[in-house]
């Protein structure tokens, strides 16, 4: 047994050492690019599934076994590491840095939550909004770190103020200014149920009648009532499923988007297609669909079908805990203070870029580009780096003011007495910057361009031409189902990076599309919602404790199979004029022509 401990405790390095000496035989016995390549490709994807060493470190593999094996040269796979999606990635970091340093996300946050209201349907709701809006501009990971605090303190409340009998609970009182009336009608209430109580007791020695059922916790739970808990749970796994939905959005707004425009922009440089604004376009339906799919799954999973009871706009009728949660709330928000002119300045700047990013190649219009002579240069990574820059130079303090208002729980920044500190410094990016992820996604470049001039990209397509019987719709449907299976057990970006390659070999040899098969599984590979390791806004929220993983494999299958129908519904609908699904484009012909030469 103490052996079998042991070699447990070691399997991560029994899997490092073991997995590259098993393969070897591989490249020995068909010493060709392709096995290689093969080779590499195989040993990465098994590190990377395996998480038997850091993401980013696995990430660095092929630096150095495409030049021994001579696949490519040492410094053809460094310039992979740095493509112009991290230049992108880096202005975004520096905005969403501005955001969170003068706590512009949690003010908005608030406000959403405040505009819905503190029935439990609406709740769930405006949190789902603020979280998938927040989501578009920030990382999944720091968007939920972020809402998750505040819906705490909402739950919290709504515990603490709990009762322990669901029919007092479920008793209203008219929300009037008079709050004297209100103690007294209360008052009368309970002296009303305390008589009722006391006759059907005495009534009950007589005859036998069933005491209606409670619906209380055990005695150790730090629930009052059950309808609580699932209150509890529903509001947490609508904020990691948020989160994800709002991530879908934007380019930016996952590292797997990222991934997939990179990868997808290298293999096909003739492809003017994908971009800030036609990646919107397209995806912002699914959000709206996917975000009232899944709110209206979890009110039935969790709250149940009354609809009118849960989301009532009235103001009229509140409960008391409805009542004290938005005061929680509200006290919140009051503590922020006034907006502040970094929070101004900080708006400013993120409207700028959305702007710029939609108006520089729109389509069906000339863009801002189109004012310089040479084209081509300028992408979206020039408006996010310029932006970003200029960050660091604007002064926090407002011109001609005596003093900023530094963000709550600041004290680096209050003890700070230069007048012209910027908006942000080098360690407020920093502390955001994802290195990890930057330097997943080089090696995923670097993949997938050892692919590209060994010649394997091809060997796999040439292996899939049997599946050029189906029709496309069926491909992307199984394409859809094995990432979104897969994902589950292996990071997103990782799994996506292994997929995109072999997806667009199988695209070109059946004749597809390509973005009929890549668009799907790069937003399909986000929905690992089932586990608290699919990804780790699942993991924030299953700390907090109110979900089970039963909790989250119930709900989070139902969500996975809204959403690979909702963009198989997309893709084969709205997707189709956008991208222009119909036809096998020049640019794709253009590279299977390259890649067979």
């Amino acid at each position: 047994m103490d052996l079998i401990k042991k070699l447990w405790r070691a399997r991560k390095l029994i899997l490092v050492v073991m997995i590259p000496l098993s393969l070897l035989p591989l490249p020995l016995i068909h010493p060709t690019s392709e096995a290689c390549c093969a080779y590499v490709l195989i040993v990465t994807a098994v590190y990377w599934v395996s998480e038997a060493v850091p993401l980013g470190a696995a990430a660095l593999v092929p630096a150095f076994l495409y030049p021994l094996f001579g696949v490519l040269k040492s410094s053809e796979v460094a310039a992979e590491y740095c493509k112009d999606t991290t230049l992108l990635l880096m202005g975004v970091i520096c905005l969403a840095a501005s955001i969170e340093k003068w706590n512009l996300h949690k003010r908005i946050a608030l406000r959403m939550v405040m505009i819905a209201g503190a029935k439990p349907g609406m709740l769930v709701l405006g949190f789902m909004c603020c979280t998938v809006f927040l989501s578009m501009w920030l990382s999944n990971t720091s968007t939920t770190a972020m809402v998750m605090p505040i819906a705490e303190a909402v739950l919290q409340q709504l515990i603490s103020t709990g009762v322990a009998d669901t029919q007092e609970d479920s008793e209203t009182v008219e929300a009037t200014e008079d709050d004297y009336k209100e103690e007294n009608l209360e008052q009368n209430q309970r002296e009303r149920l305390d008589s009722l109580y006391l006759f059907l007791s005495l009534f009950q020695t007589a005859i036998s009648i069933p005491e209606p059922k409670k619906e209380k916790e055990s005695k150790d739970s730090r629930y009052p009532t059950k309808r609580d808990h699932m209150i509890c749970k529903c509001l947490s796994l609508s904020i990691t499923y948020a989160a994800t939905i709002g991530g879908l959005i934007t380019i930016t707004g996952t590292s797997t988007n990222l991934i997939f425009a990179e990868q997808f922009n290298n293999r096909y440089p003739d492809a003017k297609v994908i971009n800030f604004g036609t990646w919107f376009i397209f995806s912002f339906p699914i959000a709206i669909i996917l975000l009232l799919l899944t709110w209206v799954w979890l009110h039935f999973l969790f709250l149940g079908c009354n609809f009118r009871e849960t989301c009532s706009l009235s103001k009229k009728r509140k409960t008391r805990r409805e009542m004290l949660s938005e005061r929680k709330i509200h006290d919140e928000y009051i503590k922020l203070g006034p907006i502040s002119y970094p929070e101004v300045v900080t708006g400013v700047f993120f409207i700028l870029m959305t702007l710029l990013w939609f108006t520089r190649e729109p389509g069906f219009v000339p863009g801002w580009t189109s004012l310089f002579q040479k084209k081509g240069y300028r992408t979206d990574a020039t408006v996010s780096v310029l932006l970003g820059f200029l960050l660091f130079l604007i002064p926090a303090r407002r011109p001609f003011s005596r003093a900023p208002r530094t963000p709550a729980g600041d004290s680096s920044a209050e003890r700070d007495p230069d007048p012209m500190a910027p908006m942000i410094t080098w360690k407020d990016f920093q502390n955001l910057m994802p290195w990890e992820i930057v330097i997943l996604v080089g090696g995923g470049y670097a993949l997938a361009a050892g692919c590209k001039v060994s010649g394997l990209s091809v060997w796999i397509g040439r292996q899939l031409e049997p599946m050029s019987g189906l029709p496309p719709w069926m491909v992307t449907l199984l394409a859809c189902l094995l990432v979104s299976a897969v994902t589950e057990f292996a990071s997103n970006p990782a799994t996506l990076t292994v997929f995109l390659p072999i997806l667009s070999a199988l695209s070109e040899t059946l004749q597809i599309n390509p973005l009929h098969t890549l668009i799907p599984a790069t937003m399909c590979v986000s929905f690992g919602v089932m586990l608290p390791v699919g990804n780790p806004p699942n993991a924030i929220v299953f700390s907090y404790g109110h979900v089970q993983i039963s909790d989250m494999v119930k709900a989070g299958f139902g969500v996975n199979l809204i959403g690979v129908l909702v963009v198989m519904l997309a893709i084969m609908t709205w997707g189709v004029p956008l991208f222009n699904l119909t036809e096998f484009p020049d640019w794709a012909i253009a590279r299977n022509v390259t890649g067979s030469l």
